[in-house]
């Protein structure tokens, strides 16, 4: 929950930092959070690195 705060928090305020400075730039602050969540989660994983994005990629 307190994760799902964070990233609404960190994308309100590149909402605001876009609006404000006319720079859509820091629209790409909440995507490059969101992508850092996701590689350390899979990092968290016990397998090995390579072997649990093969997993995941595979699963049909």
């Amino acid at each position: 929950m307190l994760i799902l705060l964070f990233l609404f928090g960190v994308t309100g305020f590149s909402l605001v930092m876009c609006l404000k400075k006319k720079k859509p730039h820091f629209l790409l602050i909440p995507v490059g959070t969101i992508l850092l969540y996701l590689v350390i989660q899979i990092a968290l994983v016990p397998a090995p690195f390579l072997e649990t994005l093969k997993f995941i990629f595979s699963l049909s």
